[in-house]
């Protein structure tokens, strides 16, 4: 993310304030912190929740939220917190991130998303290796994770334009409420959908409905880049719209 003034500071420090390897390593670390949340919440959840679906959703949603908000805190002032490849796609369309760097982070995102369901299954003795058999298929499945990504990155735009400093609780806030008006529970990221076909539990999602949340993720982030750059755009002093 962009390098300005304390006054309009976004969650990432000057380039020169850490390297590429501690960039890599945060994305790395809160990608996969981040996926052994969703998954062992909801494996939880699942457990406690007595067949009640929307109990066990409630707590998934809760610990998701909770956990982002902590998450971008810790490791946002190293790598800008992305955790997610449409995040990262956002900004390099912005050019505040270099496309070689931006590259880096989404390997780094998908490997780690993968390591984090692992972690997850070993704390619940789940088997390691599994793939979801959950569909989440149909049109109105791709709309929702369109509305889901779109949203998360205006806010995360809209935030670091007037509330730099609340962005961590904006983002964890917005994935919250999503996950409940969402019909897709507001998966919004590549890194994680991908890792989540790979966990056959209540977070997970069958490797055939892939393809579509992830197409529709990139399509929304790109729209929300192109949107929410021009409606956050900064008049030029002097410069008069016409009536």
């Amino acid at each position: 993310m962009r390098d300005v003034a304390p006054a309009d500071a976004s969650l990432e420090p000057p380039l020169e304030a850490f390297g590429t390897a501690h960039r890599l390593a945060a994305e790395a670390l809160g990608t996969a912190l981040l996926l052994a949340i969703v998954i062992g919440s909801g494996i939880m959840g699942d457990r406690l929740a007595g067949g009640n679906v929307a109990i066990a959703l409630l707590g998934n949603t809760l610990a998701t939220g909770a956990g982002l908000v902590v998450l971008i805190t810790v490791f946002g002032p190293i790598s800008g917190a992305h955790f997610n490849p449409a995040v990262t796609l956002a900004f390099a369309i912005r050019r505040e991130i270099g496309w070689p760097l931006a590259l880096a982070y989404v390997v780094a995102q998908l490997v780690a998303a993968v390591a984090g369901v692992w972690l997850a299954h070993a704390m619940f003795a789940e088997p390691i290796l599994q793939v979801s058999a959950k569909l989440r298929a149909g049109p109105s499945q791709g709309l929702a994770e369109f509305v889901a990504t779109f949203g998360l990155v205006g806010s995360i735009l809209g935030s670091l334009r007037f509330r730099a400093d609340a962005t961590a609780w904006i983002v964890g806030l917005y994935i919250t409420s999503a996950y409940w008006f969402t019909a897709s529970t507001s998966f919004a990221n590549p890194a994680v959908t991908l890792a989540r076909s790979l966990s056959d539990t209540f977070a997970g999602i069958a490797p055939p409905s892939v393809p579509l949340f992830v197409a529709a993720q990139l399509v929304a982030a790109a729209a929300a880049t192109l949107v929410f750059g021009w409606l956050l755009e900064q008049r030029r002093p002097g410069r008069r719209e016409a009536a």
